[in-house]
C-alpha cells in the first residue's frame, strides 16, 4: 500500500521518478524527446556495484500469470569454455573490435522447393575483445543469426529447430529508483545488489519464430502461442510472392519476447531480391552489408569488472499502488554481436541494410568524423523502408531516426572522406558512451562510377481515395503508461453516455467541424473475443491515436502482421481531456475522456514514410492513419506495439484474414467491420 504520510508521499513521488525532470512516462514509456536530452547523457565513470542490501525487495508480481511472489535467486555461474580470458576490466574500448558479417544460409533445393534447417542452439559469444565469452541463446550458433537471401517467388521451407538446452541464460534484476544517481542504474552494469528473479531462472527455452515483414499464411507466421520446446521444429514456408525488402526473423514466444531476444534471439536478416532491385544495379557483394543494432547490459563480478554475463537490470515503481516495470535499455550499443565495432571501407558507395532490432531504444544516427564534422551533403542517402524501395532516394541531411522494427536501406558515399573516421553516435535518450560503431575509410582504391538514381521503385503507386472507398475503418487507441499499463484500445462509434463523464472505456472526440462524437472501447487485451475479420486482397483504413500526453515519451513503434501499408495521415493532437481514474472498487483503474479530445496540427507525411512500411512511428499525441493492402495471406495474425515489454504486457491484438466468399458466410454479418 502506497505510504499517505508527507514524508511518504515524497518518497513516492520520488521513487515514481519525478525527480531532476524525469517523469513517470519518460521512464515507463521513454525517457526523453529529442529536445530533451540533457536529462540522460552522462559521461561513463566505470561505477562498480553498490553495497549488498541496494537490491528490490520481493513485490506482487504483475501480469496475467497469477504467479504471486517474485523470489529472489541465486543464480550459478555456467562453466566457461577452456581457454576463456577471466575478467579484467570495468570500461570497454570503443571501435576495438572490426565488425563481423553474419553468414548466410545455405538452400536446398528438392521438388521444386527451397529449404534451409536453423537450429537455435546455446553459444559462447565473444561481444567485446577485451570480455570473457557470453553464454548466449542463438540462431545457428550466430549472434545476430545468418542471413537467408532469396528471390521474389521463390519458395522457401524453414526449419526452425530448438536445440537450446541448460539454464536461462538471462538473469532479471529489478531495483527501486535511486533518485539523483548519474548515470541511472539501467545505464550501469552490474546486479548492484538485485538478486535474480527466480521465475525468469526457471524459464524453459520455449520458442517461436516469426519472419518479420514476410506475406504468409497464419499458419506460417510464428503465432506467440504456438512456440516449441526443445527436441520440436517449428515449420515454416514462406512464399516471398512480394517486392524485395528487408524482412528479419526473431523470436515471439508469448509473454517472454522482450525476455527472449536478449537471451540472443534478437534477429537474423531476411532479403528478398526482384528484377527492379537489380536494375538499379547498387552496391552489392562485399559493398552491401547488414547492420543489426541493439543494445545490452552486462554483468559484474565482486570487485566490479565485466565477465561477460547478460543481464537484464531495469527499476520498479509503484506509482498510486501500481507496480510498473521500466522497458529495458542498456548502456552497450551492439551493431552484428559486437559492442562499437569498427568496419573499414574504401572511398566509394555502400548499401547497408539497417535495422533496429532493440527492445525499446529508438537511434537518432549522426554521422561525423572524428573532429565532429557531418558527413558532406549528399553522401548518406536513404532508398528504402521496411517493406522495400522508396519511389525516391532521400537524402538525409540529419539524424537518422529509426525505432524498433524498422529498417533503413542506406546508401553511404565515402569518397569524400578518404583517411578519415566517420563515427556513428546515437543522439536520442543517449546512454553513458553514445557511440554505436567507426568506419574507417582507407586512402587507396579507385572509387566507384555509381550514382543513385533518380527513380527507385517504378512499380510504386500511392494509395488513392478511391482505392479506399467504403473500406472497414480501424480506430485504436494507445493509452498512456502510466499510472496503469498502456493498453490498445478497439473503438468503435456509439452515442453519448447518460452518465457524466468520465466513464471508462469513452473517449469523445471533436470533429473540426465542432461535432463532438463518442467512441466506446470494445477489447483491449489479447485474449478478448477478435473483432477484426479482414477480407482478402482488399485495402483497408487504419487510424492509431495515442493519448499519452507527455513529449518526453518514447514513440510507440506500431506493427502489423500479414501486409505493408502506406502512411496517408498524420496529425497533431490534444489528448488533454483523457484521463485515469480508480473505478468502483477503489483498486482497478479505468480511463475516458472528461472533455473531447481534437486535432491541432496536420503534419505532412515525410519523405522516407512515403514507401512501402510495415512499422510505423506513434509519437505522444499524433493521430496516424495508415493503408494497408492484405493480399497472398490468409489466418489469424496479430498487430502489437514493438517495443518489447509492451507487447508482452498485453499490447497486442489478434485479427483475422480470410477470403471474401468465406467472409460473407458469417451467421453475424460484417465481419467486424466498423
Amino acid at each position: 500500500m502506497p505510504d499517505s504520510t508527507e514524508e511518504g508521499k515524497r518518497a513516492n513521488d520520488e521513487a515514481d521518478g519525478e525527480v531532476r525532470g524525469l517523469s513517470r512516462r519518460e521512464l515507463f514509456g521513454g525517457a526523453v524527446s529529442l529536445t530533451a536530452l540533457g536529462a540522460l547523457a552522462y559521461t561513463y565513470s566505470g561505477r562498480g556495484p553498490v553495497a549488498e542490501g541496494a537490491g528490490v525487495t520481493p513485490v506482487a508480481a504483475h501480469g496475467h500469470g497469477g504467479h504471486g511472489e517474485i523470489r529472489p535467486v541465486a543464480a550459478a555461474a555456467p562453466a566457461r569454455p577452456g581457454g576463456d580470458i577471466a575478467p579484467s576490466v570495468r570500461e570497454l574500448e570503443p571501435f576495438r573490435d572490426p565488425l563481423p558479417i553474419p553468414p548466410t544460409v545455405r538452400l536446398r533445393e528438392s521438388g521444386g522447393i527451397s529449404h534451409a534447417t536453423v537450429e537455435m542452439k546455446t553459444s559462447w559469444v565473444r561481444l567485446h575483445s577485451q570480455l570473457p565469452r557470453t553464454r548466449m541463446w542463438a540462431y545457428d550458433g550466430h549472434y545476430p543469426g545468418p542471413t537467408i537471401d532469396v528471390r521474389r517467388g521463390q519458395r522457401l521451407r524453414v526449419t526452425w529447430t530448438n536445440d537450446l538446452s541448460g539454464e536461462y541464460p538471462l538473469p532479471v534484476v529489478e531495483l527501486p529508483f535511486e533518485t539523483g544517481s548519474d548515470p541511472y542504474q539501467w545505464d550501469r552494469p552490474g546486479k548492484e545488489g538485485g538478486e535474480p528473479r527466480a521465475d525468469v531462472a526457471a524459464l524453459p527455452p520455449w520458442v517461436a519464430v516469426h519472419l518479420h515483414g514476410a506475406l504468409t499464411g497464419g499458419g506460417q507466421d510464428g503465432w506467440p502461442e504456438n512456440a516449441v520446446l526443445p527436441g520440436d521444429s517449428q515449420i515454416s514456408e514462406y512464399a516471398n510472392d512480394q517486392p524485395s525488402a528487408t524482412l528479419w526473423y526473431h523470436d515471439h514466444a508469448m509473454h517472454i519476447t522482450h525476455l527472449n531476444v536478449l537471451t540472443g534471439l534478437t534477429a537474423g536478416m531476411y532479403l528478398i531480391r526482384d528484377d527492379e532491385e537489380k536494375a538499379l544495379d547498387l552496391p552489392s557483394g562485399r559493398y552491401e552489408i547488414p547492420l543489426v543494432l541493439s543494445d545490452h547490459n552486462l554483468d559484474t563480478d565482486t570487485e566490479g569488472r565485466l565477465n561477460g554475463g547478460l543481464l537484464y537490470k531495469t527499476i520498479v515503481t509503484n506509482p498510486e499502488g501500481v507496480r510498473l516495470v521500466r522497458p529495458f535499455t542498456g548502456p552497450y550499443s551492439v551493431v552484428n554481436g559486437v559492442i562499437w565495432p569498427h568496419l573499414d571501407v574504401e572511398p566509394r558507395w555502400y548499401r547497408f541494410r539497417l535495422l533496429n532490432a532493440a527492445n525499446m531504444r529508438p537511434y537518432s544516427l549522426s554521422f561525423a568524423d572524428e573532429d565532429g564534422n557531418p558527413m558532406p551533403e549528399g553522401s548518406v542517402v536513404q532508398i528504402g523502408a521496411d517493406a522495400g524501395l522508396l519511389p525516391t532516394p532521400v537524402t538525409v541531411d540529419g539524424d537518422l531516426i529509426i525505432t524498433p522494427a524498422e529498417r533503413i536501406d542506406l546508401l553511404v558515399d565515402f569518397s569524400a572522406v578518404r583517411g578519415r573516421k566517420i563515427r556513428v553516435t546515437n543522439e536520442f535518450a543517449t546512454p553513458p558512451v553514445p557511440y554505436v560503431m567507426e568506419f574507417r575509410v582507407g586512402n587507396r582504391g579507385r572509387g566507384d562510377s555509381f550514382s543513385v538514381p533518380g527513380t527507385l521503385s517504378k512499380s510504386f503507386t500511392k494509395v488513392t481515395e478511391q482505392q479506399l472507398a467504403d473500406t472497414p475503418e480501424r480506430l485504436v487507441m494507445v493509452t498512456p503508461v502510466s499510472p496503469p499499463d498502456g493498453q490498445m484500445w478497439e473503438m468503435e462509434r456509439t452515442e453519448a453516455p447518460s452518465a457524466p463523464l468520465p466513464v471508462d472505456g469513452i473517449v469523445q472526440i471533436e470533429q473540426p467541424g465542432g461535432e463532438v462524437v463518442t467512441y466506446r472501447r470494445t477489447a483491449r487485451m489479447p485474449n478478448e473475443v477478435v473483432n477484426y475479420y479482414v477480407e482478402g486482397e482488399s485495402w483497408e483504413r487504419w487510424t492509431f491515436l495515442s493519448l499519452e500526453p507527455s513529449a518526453g515519451a518514447f514513440p510507440h513503434p506500431m506493427h502489423l502482421h500479414a501486409t505493408a501499408f502506406q502512411v496517408i495521415e498524420r496529425e497533431q493532437w490534444d489528448v488533454s481531456g483523457f484521463q485515469y481514474f480508480r473505478l468502483e472498487d477503489g483498486e482497478s483503474w479505468g480511463g475516458g475522456t472528461v472533455t473531447p479530445i481534437k486535432r491541432v496540427e496536420v503534419d505532412e507525411i515525410p519523405p522516407e514514410e512515403r514507401g512501402w512500411k510495415d512499422v510505423v512511428q506513434l509519437w505522444p499525441g499524433q493521430r496516424i492513419v495508415v493503408a494497408p493492402h492484405f493480399t497472398n495471406v490468409n489466418g489469424r495474425y496479430v498487430y502489437h506495439c514493438h517495443n518489447y515489454e509492451h507487447e508482452d504486457m498485453g499490447m497486442m491484438r489478434p485479427f483475422v484474414v480470410m477470403p471474401s466468399a468465406v467472409l460473407r458466410m458469417d451467421p453475424h454479418g460484417g465481419g467486424g467491420h466498423h
